[in-house]
């Protein structure tokens, strides 16, 4: 029977992705074997992942080279996200993307530190014209880094089509050694209604997995009535590398009948938030776990292909059903679970008590939520479905619920501080209280009149906060008054414990200097190969300005020659 399934199912597969994309067009963007950190959708903290995440050893300055020919067609550099990352459009209509770079080749460095100090930021973002940076196939056109928000030294690389929608690379040849199966680690059953259990309960309910000796599960078997769906946690690995990574594809079948199936081959970035909804939220919050729900619920993600019923199954009373999940990776290694449900009304016990609270949130409804100095704007379709919310306000302090309901865009949180001297109103912002220590985090903040306000995709706790207190600055690798003949880098550490940094600003004798900022490791870092020195006596000023307006200013006396 599960050869027939597998069989069927991978026909279908097989069908379905017959490769529309160019096999030989794309070369890898390393020298030598890829190993994975991170596969193409993977799910990640508010978004699927676009790209693979490739090994680099644990170093960075490994050569990166264009994937294809074409030209550099974008540039960006930012503090966070994917810090340097550089954008080259090939003539097939697909951009390649390189990203979380240590630095860009010599051409394309110089080009780029031109515009920087005609800009004088080091953030900036370029739109390079076909002709101005063309590239061939193999060149060197950066080398891998940590820059932005990665979290250790790796290449992120993605292929992307003329709409900017990221496409799995192995898709187009881009191999990976693979011959593991994907890992289930475990699986959840869902009633989905009131009128709907499983083993006597009303609520989700962990399902005990049995090993089969080929690698597969079965479950015990399930009693259940009503409007039933089910969750699976899963990653699959290769077999280069231990990481927990992302499965390529879900598919189950009842009773023979496909039911529902997740594709994870491309995806829009408009829809990437939608991962919230398609997980189990609540879940993942309380408990830190990504359960996959294989049923669609309030759903729009275009992953979701062959999907009957909304992926529900609906038992009904003396029936007998086989429920079964093949979940794959891109080289077709697959693992089952193989459930058998007993639909019975003698599953039947009390149904869950459902929060009740005096605040009802309805999706498709904008809601206005005030108390004493605070209000709260739900515009139409933040979230997914209705639901009871709690909303309570102490002195200057918003307990917003718990951060367990996926919202699809931002609410508006508003604070009255008419109450506060004019002196400390500028020293204010909301913050959004994180952990059990209610760490105060900055939420970006606005101030019109007397309102401050800020906009949230997380509901939580929030609070007034002051901060007082401006950066501080200290040099790094010298001292003041200290010869750097022989120095290629000049480096500064800048601090703020609480609104965190917005800007800062470097001059040498009163010119502005490129300073790169590495928020991970606090350091601001200057190359000296950028200027021509023709003084001996050199004074550094650097200026750091945190999120509401308090400012720093470090000044030292270096010597050069």
């Amino acid at each position: 029977m599960k050869f027939i399934l597998s069989l069927f199912l991978f026909c279908s597969l097989f069908l379905n992705a017959q490769n529309n994309y160019p096999q030989d067009y794309f070369a890898n963007p390393l020298d030598g074997t890829l190993v994975l950190a991170g596969t193409f959708a993977e799910l990640r903290s508010n978004h699927f992942h676009s790209g693979l995440d490739i090994k680099t050893q644990q170093r960075t300055g490994l050569k990166v080279k264009a994937s294809a020919s074409g030209f550099v067609s974008r540039i960006k550099i930012a503090h966070y996200g994917y810090g340097k990352a550089l954008y080259i459009t090939h003539p097939n209509g697909y951009t390649t993307v390189y990203a979380h770079l240590q630095k860009f080749s010599p051409e394309i460095q110089a080009y780029i530190k031109k515009k920087q100090y005609e800009e004088e930021s080091y953030e900036i973002e370029l739109f390079p014209t076909p002709e101005e940076l063309p590239i061939t196939q193999g060149d060197i056109v950066a080398y891998s880094g940590n820059t932005g928000s990665s979290g250790g030294p790796h290449l992120h690389f993605e292929i992307r089509n003329k709409e900017e929608h990221p496409i799995n690379p192995m898709l187009f040849g881009i191999d990976i050694l693979d011959t593991t199966a994907p890992v289930i680690q475990s699986l959840y059953a869902y009633p989905l209604d009131k009128n709907s259990f499983v083993n006597k309960k009303n609520k989700k309910q962990k399902v005990r997995l049995i090993p089969l000796k080929n690698g597969d599960f079965v479950t015990e078997k399930i009693d259940a009535i009503g409007n039933i769906g089910f969750g699976i946690k899963t990653i699959d690995r290769q077999d280069l590398a231990g990481n927990s990574n992302g499965v390529y594809n879900i598919q189950t079948v009842i009773n023979g009948q496909r039911n529902f199936e997740i594709d994870f081959k491309e995806f829009s970035f408009d829809e990437t938030k939608h991962i919230n909804t398609f997980i189990d939220y609540e879940h993942y919050k309380t408990k830190k776990e990504r359960i996959q729900r294989l049923y669609k619920k309030h759903n729009p993600l275009s992953l979701l292909k062959s999907v009957t019923n909304n992926g529900v199954l609906a038992i009904k009373d003396s029936t007998n059903s086989v429920y079964k999940i093949r979940v794959s990776d891109y080289k077709n290694n697959e693992t089952w679970i193989t459930v058998n449900i007993k639909g019975t009304k003698k599953t039947i016990t009390a149904v869950k008590e459902e929060k009740t609270t005096p605040y009802f949130i309805k999706a498709n409804q904008a809601t206005n939520l005030k108390e004493g100095k605070i209000a709260v704007d739900f515009y139409k379709d933040t979230f997914y479905n209705d639901f009871y919310l709690d909303f309570e306000v102490k002195n200057d302090t918003l307990f917003l619920d718990d951060d367990t309901v996926p919202t699809k865009k931002s609410f508006k949180i508003s604070f009255d501080v008419s109450q506060y001297k004019n002196v400390d109103k500028n020293k204010l912002f909301i913050a959004r209280l994180i952990g059990y220590k209610d760490y105060p985090a900055y939420s970006t903040t606005k101030r019109k009149g007397d309102i401050l306000t800020t906009n949230s995709k997380y509901l939580g706790k929030y609070a007034l906060t002051t901060d007082s207190i401006a950066p501080t600055i200290k040099a790094a690798n010298f001292k003041d008054k200290q010869w750097l003949s022989n120095f290629r880098y000049l480096k500064v550490k800048i601090t703020d414990d609480l609104s965190g940094i917005s800007n800062y600003r470097a001059t040498i004798n009163g010119k502005f200097i490129l300073m790169e900022y590495e928020y991970k490791t606090n350091t601001l870092t200057y190359d000296f190969d950028d200027g021509d020195f023709t003084n001996t006596n050199n004074n550094l000023k650097v200026i750091v300005t945190d999120n509401v307006g308090n400012n720093s200013t470090f000044e030292a006396l270096f010597y050069r020659k």
